[in-house]
């Protein structure tokens, strides 16, 4: 049921930040550690040095802070190029955008010895970058010009390239694929602050804009002809929409790994609520996408208990059969 009146988005809106508050705390609770709410409470008000203290303010805050970032800049980048491209399966993922990020990252730690995080911020920033631009112009060659068919299938076949050069590199390099393998998996664990603080400027300039192109989003999401017949600049805006998907595409696959079907899931379920408004989806996209990669982490700590799996197997469990159905009802033309 999609919410009408601008009081009830609110509320909606309201109520979504209660959800990643409640699991952004429970993350901080459960995993392998037996800590308790108490305990969790004890650590930021009376921190004792304990074990329990330090996992919890050492390890688990950290991964809540990178799963609450990482999921709500995803989805706000998959909105947006949803109704950049009209494509209802676009997404950073789909179209192959964390794919030419990770592929920089493995040859800079290959090639290059790279280890920062600061390294790895801009490696993935000019691996994203690289990917959106071929994927859009090989994705427009034709007389037809850009449709979405044609954007997926681009989007496939950079990704499918981009993964077969990261592949020939690890398998060459052992030592690069000991360093890689979990992050390549899509991972929160084991982040720490330091690995935070390099990329949070670049989420806050892409919420920022992100949150302030919703008005152009529904001028240039009805086709580029009416856009212009509007007034609206738009290759600025696709510049600029551009420009934020490679920052908050880039700066998540730096932190925690090429994390599929985030950007792809959570703005079908915003547009379920709030309608087509991205004056509204694209904040809702942010809310929902902290809940979803929140919830995510939290259940990998325990589907194979006592191990952990990647986030991005959890992630990929949800968003495969999305991406099949998706598939299936534009291929069917329903």
């Amino acid at each position: 049921m999609i919410l009408q009146s601008n009081r009830s988005k609110g509320l909606g809106l309201l109520w979504g930040w209660v959800l990643v508050a409640v699991l952004f705390l429970s993350s901080n609770v459960y995993g392998y550690a037996d800590t308790t709410w108490l305990s969790v409470w004890n650590a930021y008000t009376n921190f004792d040095g304990s074990n329990e203290h330090a996992i919890i303010r050492g390890i688990r805050l950290p991964r809540a802070v990178v799963a609450s970032l990482v999921g709500s800049a995803l989805a706000m980048a998959g909105a947006l190029m949803q109704a950049l491209t009209r494509n209802p399966m676009a997404s950073p993922g789909v179209l192959g955008i964390n794919a030419g990020a990770s592929f920089f990252i493995v040859a800079g730690v290959a090639f290059f010895s790279v280890t920062s995080q600061s390294e790895f911020v801009w490696l993935a920033l000019g691996g994203a970058a690289a990917a959106a631009v071929s994927v859009y112009f090989v994705g427009s060659v034709g007389l037809e010009g850009m449709t979405p068919l044609k954007l997926t299938l681009a989007g496939a076949t950079m990704s499918a390239l981009f993964l077969s050069f990261s592949s020939s590199i690890l398998v060459s390099s052992e030592g690069t694929l000991d360093n890689v393998l979990l992050w390549l998996a899509g991972s929160v664990e084991g982040r720490s602050m330091d690995n935070v603080l390099p990329v949070l400027p670049l989420f806050a300039i892409g919420y920022a804009l992100a949150l302030s192109l919703g008005k152009a989003m529904n001028v240039i999401s009805v086709g580029e002809d009416v856009a212009k017949g509007l007034g609206q600049h738009t290759f600025r805006v696709k510049l600029l929409s551009l420009f934020v998907v490679v920052l908050l595409a880039g700066g998540s696959v730096s932190v925690a790994g090429p994390i599929g079907f985030v950007g792809l899931i959570i703005p079908h379920v915003a547009r379920g609520l709030v309608g087509i408004d991205h004056r509204w989806t694209i904040p809702y996209c942010g809310v929902l996408g902290s809940a979803l990669l929140l919830g995510a982490d939290i259940s990998a700590r325990f589907v194979a208990f006592p191990k952990e799996v990647p986030v991005g197997v959890m992630t990929a469990i949800l968003g495969a059969p999305f991406f099949i159905y998706l598939a299936r009802k534009e291929l069917m033309g329903k």
